[in-house]
């Protein structure tokens, strides 16, 4: 038996070292880098059970940290920026008959008027500027035209026509300064007469109403834009409508002072400017 006790002595010695290694690579194995998320590669529970350890997972975590630390090399793209809004054109409607306008964005909400659908004077079928839309599109909130005081209400947008502008003129009346933009871009601005001291021109937002073209010339120039506004505060003894205008003028020298009955006066040069630009439903905001 001293033979065979020798022998199975040398055979030990010779497998213990393997199984050595064995148990080694068992706890040194890590999670493939593919599925690496938020373990950070830490060994299953059978894993560590194999290994009785848990300094190999613990060098992984470090590794992995490690590298998600690192500065990206130079010249490295950077992450693309979050897309950022832009502004967005003016919505113009075309008003229909019976279209009622609503204290709130509801159809159960007080009707505060109807609103006309053509033009006080001249006829001319209304396009409407929508200041705001409801957050689930179906309405919109409009001035009401040719009322005063100022009202607005909302209007449903269904079945309306729709249209949109980039321009927007700015009436600055302490300036007596008219200021035409597109988009967020000035695109002039130029002087203007405004309202005597007793017939001050109203404040407000308003929208081209009428394009209306005098051949000749004359008090009102050659060409006005009708706007949705109507003067409260006429001259005493005046004869002529009440519907405010931008419009031109056979007093170039009134220009740039307050002595208008409420209409706005500009250049023949200024309306040749205007005339491309302003379509019907434009917005008009005149401000002190």
């Amino acid at each position: 038996m001293s033979w065979l006790a020798a022998a199975l002595a040398g055979l030990l010695a010779v497998t213990t070292p393997v199984a050595a290694n064995l148990i080694a690579e068992a706890g040194a194995r890590v999670t493939p880098p593919h599925i690496v998320g938020s373990h950070l590669g830490r060994a299953s529970n059978a894993e560590r059970d194999r290994s009785g350890s848990d300094v190999a997972d613990e060098a992984v975590e470090t590794r992995v940290l490690a590298a998600s630390s690192q500065e990206p090399p130079p010249g490295t793209p950077g992450p693309e920026p979050a897309p950022q809004a832009g502004p967005e054109p003016h919505l113009l409607v075309r008003a229909r008959p019976g279209l009622v306008a609503r204290r709130n964005p509801w159809a159960s909400a007080p009707t505060v008027g109807t609103v006309s659908t053509v033009s006080k004077y001249y006829g001319v079928p209304l396009v409407l500027w929508v200041e705001e839309v409801s957050r689930n599109g179906l309405w919109g909130r409009v001035e009401l035209p040719y009322v005063s005081p100022r009202r607005e209400g909302w209007i449903r947008l269904d079945g309306l026509k729709r249209e949109t502008t980039w321009v927007t003129v700015d009436v600055d009346l302490s300036q007596h300064a008219i200021r035409v933009f597109k988009r967020d871009d000035l695109l002039f601005k130029v002087p203007g007469a405004t309202g005597a001291p007793g017939s001050p021109t109203p404040t407000g937002d308003f929208f081209v109403s009428d394009r209306v073209p005098f051949p000749g010339g004359g008090s009102l120039g050659t060409f006005a834009f009708g706007i949705s506004g109507i003067q409260p505060n006429l001259p005493a003894g005046w004869t002529g409508g009440n519907q405010l205008a931008i419009h031109g003028t056979n007093s170039p020298g009134t220009i740039g002072r307050s002595v208008s009955a409420g209409c706005v006066r500009v250049s023949e040069l200024t309306l040749d400017r205007m005339l491309p630009l302003l379509r019907l439903g434009t917005p008009v905001v005149i401000h002190p």
